[in-house]
This record gives structure tokens, sequence and C-alpha cells, in this order.
């Protein structure tokens, strides 16, 4: 299990876990492959700093999204899973889009939890096929 944030988070504890501080926007995904090896899973829970601005706060959503996506396809195993959270946006259709050219299945998440104004949804893509 890997972690990535740009914040050390409290201690976690566990053989199997190996955290870097970097920038997502700023890892090549090759090189993160190289470190981390092969992947079952790749889950993102990146979100931007918002500014209240809909429009700006979904484009800096899907920027890191993208990213997240492009880690994935490096990392993943044939049959492997992607999850994560975005803000719907006018690009959500069309990353979505490119999201389901590369898995068995890809299907939009909102949790009953979050607030019936926001934006913030999730997309758990299933069998990733290179």
């Amino acid at each position: 299990m890997v972690g990535v944030d740009l914040k050390v988070p409290d201690p976690v504890s566990g053989s199997n876990f190996q955290f870097l501080q970097a920038d997502v926007l700023a890892l090549d995904p090759e090189v993160l492959h190289r470190e981390t090896g092969d992947m079952d899973v790749v889950m993102s829970d990146l979100a931007p700093r918002t500014t209240g601005i809909k429009q700006a706060d979904a484009a800096r959503s899907m920027e890191l999204v993208r990213k997240a996506s492009d880690i994935a396809a490096a990392l993943l195993l044939p049959g492997g899973c992607f999850v994560c959270k975005v803000f719907e946006g006018e690009d959500f259709r069309e990353f979505r889009a490119g999201v389901s050219r590369l898995y068995r299945k890809a299907r939009v998440f909102r949790t009953e939890a979050t607030r019936k104004r926001s934006r913030e949804i999730y997309l758990i893509a299933r069998g990733f096929n290179p």
C-alpha cells in the first residue's frame, strides 16, 4: 500500500505501507511505478483547495483526477480497479468516457452523506484493460 500527499499524515503503522511526500501533479507515473511496483487498486481522494467558484473548483478537481487516472494506468495490473473522487463539471462526461475505454465497467456513485448541493461524486472503474 502506498500513500502520496503534500503533507505527512499522522503516523500510520503497517509493514506494507509506504508514504511518499510529493505533489501528485509533479509525479511521473512511470517513475512512481518503478518505486511502488504493480497495484491491484488505485484510489484517489484528491481534492483541490476550493475557491467557492464552481467552475474553477471543478476544473482544478478534473486536473487532479486526470493525473490520478494516468497514475492508475501506469500502476494497475490487468483487471485492476480505479476509484476516484471528482467534482462534477463540464469536463466530467468526457473524462468518464475516457475511463470507460480502459475498464470493463465504470459507474458513478454519490454517497448518501454527500450534501445534495455538492458536486462531489465518485467514479468506480473495474476491470482495467490496458
